[in-house]
């Protein structure tokens, strides 16, 4: 079996039909995916604008990017690869020449691929070394994070980007913790989390440990600034009438998508409410019951490119 097709079976692309009833895909027309990932939302969209649509895809991970390549092949006269994170829309559109869009799409979740295979401490899982770098380039790691950063900025850390009510007995526990040993793994930092939080505290639905490893993922990767950028420099490269298509998975991103389409005056709201999984798509990936898909559309209004 061909590592594509490894990759395929092991990814399923999130609220697919969804995304591709809003972008509508056509022949000839030029669309941006800013998390290409594995490849599966940009397989679509080049399969629903054959012959001649072409598709620019955004990816910072070199290990996703890398399956994806493989994945894509038969298409890669119609695909751009962008080594950027998808914050980066502008400097990677303008390196390439491409003025404007007629649709764009982020998926911000964690793959399959990071999360099962990617060996770099996005799950606990396995016992792993706790990097959680998308871009391997970075310099910033979740070990570096515990290590470095005082009390009051973990527990800032927890609370505000993992919701986590316990975060400041968590965050006092680390500091502790790390004056006798260096928190290096994923196997110490749920045993110093399980061990802060009294059991009546611990939720019964998700590990103990689960928002406090989404926080540190957040602040390896500065995901809610770059998400931001994109929801307000993304805007500038759609046509009117193209769509914009955001996927996110927490209540966190969620809140900064909906707040970002409802606040600029160039969009009008497609999705008064976030499009979610259907029971069907649940019951084949239940990775999917978290997604939530939110839709803007570029106003007829200016030229429709970068100004």
């Amino acid at each position: 079996m061909m590592a594509g097709q490894q990759m395929e079976q092991i990814h399923t692309s999130v609220l697919l039909p969804e995304c591709l009833h809003y972008l509508a895909p056509q022949a000839g027309k030029v669309y941006v995916d800013g998390t290409l990932g594995l490849g599966g939302h940009t397989e679509a969209i080049l399969s629903a604008s054959a012959p001649d649509g072409r598709v620019i895809a955004f990816e910072w991970d070199e290990n996703a990017l890398q399956h994806a390549l493989l994945r894509l092949d038969s298409f890669k006269d119609r695909l751009t690869i962008v080594r950027r994170n998808f914050a980066e829309i502008g400097a990677g559109l303008d390196e390439i020449g491409v003025k404007a869009i007629d649709g764009l799409l982020i998926d911000i979740g964690v793959s399959s691929l990071q999360l099962d295979m990617g060996g770099r401490g996005f799950s606990f899982q396995s016992d792993e070394f706790l990097d959680m770098r998308m871009d391997s380039r970075g310099e910033t790691t979740a070990a570096s994070i515990l290590a470095s950063c005082s009390e009051e900025e973990l527990a800032d850390i927890f609370y505000y980007y993992g919701e986590e009510r316990q975060a400041r007995p968590i965050a006092a526990a680390i500091v502790a913790n790390r004056k006798r040993e260096e928190i290096r793994t994923t196997k110490q930092l749920v045993a110093i989390v399980a061990h802060s939080v009294p059991k009546r505290f611990h939720p019964k639905r998700i590990h103990v440990a689960t928002k406090v490893f989404q926080a540190l993922r957040i602040a390896v990767n500065t995901e809610l600034e770059n998400l931001g950028r994109i929801l307000d420099d993304g805007v500038r490269y759609l046509k009117p009438g193209a769509h914009f298509c955001v996927i996110s998975f927490h209540s966190l991103e969620d809140r900064i998508v909906k707040r970002k389409f409802r606040n600029n005056e160039e969009l009008e709201v497609l999705t008064s409410k976030p499009v979610m999984s259907s029971p069907e798509e649940i019951a084949v990936n239940p990775r999917s019951r978290s997604a939530r898909l939110r839709v803007a559309r570029k106003r007829n209004i200016g030229t429709g490119g970068a100004s």
